[in-house]
């Protein structure tokens, strides 16, 4: 799968006039190299993948990760290097841009870490340098066979976390119990599909990234964390798990709005009712040849027509990374084809008062969509308790 993707980067870059491609981008090097190491560029580390236009490719990586570069990567020239010794990272780039000479050279422009953009600005004239994030991006909107199954066992991870997280919304009961509830059942859903279905002895099925939740009062914050809130009758809570799931790295959106026991404020109910339509509207237009923001005004009519506020983006796509290409919102007229992957937003916020969301993960399919995430989302269902 890995070295498929790098042969079509390849014959791309060949198309381009490109020499190399200089990958630096975390989820960029897994996708074309199946390499990822923990510690990348936050520790001032970088691994560099250079991809050329004819040959075989290079892996440039911390000698603390060759080991896990040895037993993960299909890449056989990986060139170690240490810290403080020598030039460090800097000498086998500078070889590899040596090679190439004048020609041009491909970076992912907005995602190279600063350390090693600077470098190879003093390298490299600018005029020999092209961002190829956009090509890269096309490659990886529509996904292959294997990185489906990923999709719909990822799905399979989230709805564990959030019967888990549905369940553990009691009377009395802290956030953060709700979210070691969602991580636990996440963990033991992803190992199953693992033990089951992968022979791949580097993927972990523990969950990471914090949980975002928030309840009471606080449900107009979007992207709040657990606390020691405890959680009463009658309080709205919001589940969010777009950055929790994450199997085997591919990464899905999907969240619920809840409520404990009943809902006191018969406008929280109306307001929920036009996100669900929301969402029910996006995804009635979501099907190949729709322009991505066609899907998007669909979303906003319903809500703006209800009587609120312009909303943000209707959804993403999403894989390796949270965020792809292409976003459903306003402006994006790329169009949707088959194998593309979604994460789906409904929702209303009215500023200080009540926030409702629901959101679900899609493949786009020859006739419309095949739903990710399916969890129930009617008024009755989501009071619990």
């Amino acid at each position: 799968m890995f070295e498929e993707r790098t042969r079509t980067l390849q014959a791309r870059l060949a198309n381009a006039g490109l020499a190399v491609a200089l990958i630096t981008d975390d989820d960029s090097v897994y996708y074309f190299s199946g390499f990822y190491d923990y510690l990348h560029m936050e520790f001032g580390r970088p691994t560099i993948l250079a991809v050329p236009a004819q040959g075989a490719p290079v892996l440039v990586t911390p000698t603390i990760e060759l080991e896990m570069a040895q037993g993960m990567t299909w890449i056989e020239d990986i060139r170690p290097w240490q810290d403080g010794e020598g030039s460090e990272w800097r000498g086998d780039l500078q070889q590899l841009i040596e090679t190439v000479g004048s020609a041009a050279i491909g970076i992912e422009r907005g995602s190279m870490p600063s350390l090693v953009r600077d470098f190879v600005d003093h390298s490299v004239t600018d005029s020999n340098l092209t961002d190829i994030t956009s090509l890269i991006a096309e490659l990886r909107m529509i996904k292959s066979n294997e990185e489906l199954q990923l999709a719909r066992h990822s799905g399979q991870v989230a709805m564990a976390m959030m019967t888990a997280g549905r369940d553990a919304i009691r009377e009395g009961v802290p956030e953060y119990e709700v979210a070691l509830a969602t991580s636990e059942a996440g963990a033991r859903s992803a190992a199953e599909l693992l033990a089951a279905n992968y022979d791949d002895g580097w993927m972990s099925p523990n969950t990471h990234f914090l949980q975002i939740m928030a309840s009471g009062t606080d449900i107009t914050m979007a992207h709040r964390r657990p606390t020691l809130r405890q959680i009463t009758r009658g309080d709205p809570v919001f589940l969010c798990f777009c950055g929790m799931s994450n199997f085997h790295r591919f990464k899905l959106g999907f969240d619920r709005t809840f409520w404990l026991g009943e809902i006191q404020d018969s406008r929280q109910a109306e307001i929920y009712e036009v996100a669900v339509a929301s969402q029910r509207a996006a995804l009635e237009h979501l099907r190949p040849g729709v322009l991505a923001e066609e899907v998007h005004a669909a979303y906003a009519e319903v809500i703006q027509t209800a009587g609120y506020d312009y909303p943000f983006r209707c959804g993403r796509a999403t894989g390796f990374s949270f965020l792809e290409r292409p976003q459903l919102v306003a402006g994006d007229r790329t169009v949707l084809e088959p194998g593309m992957v979604f994460a789906v937003d409904g929702s209303v916020s009215v500023a200080g008062y009540f926030r409702a969301q629901v959101g679900d993960s899609v493949v786009v399919t020859e006739k419309g969509y095949e739903p990710i995430t399916e969890f129930p989302k009617s008024i009755n269902d989501v009071v619990v308790g």
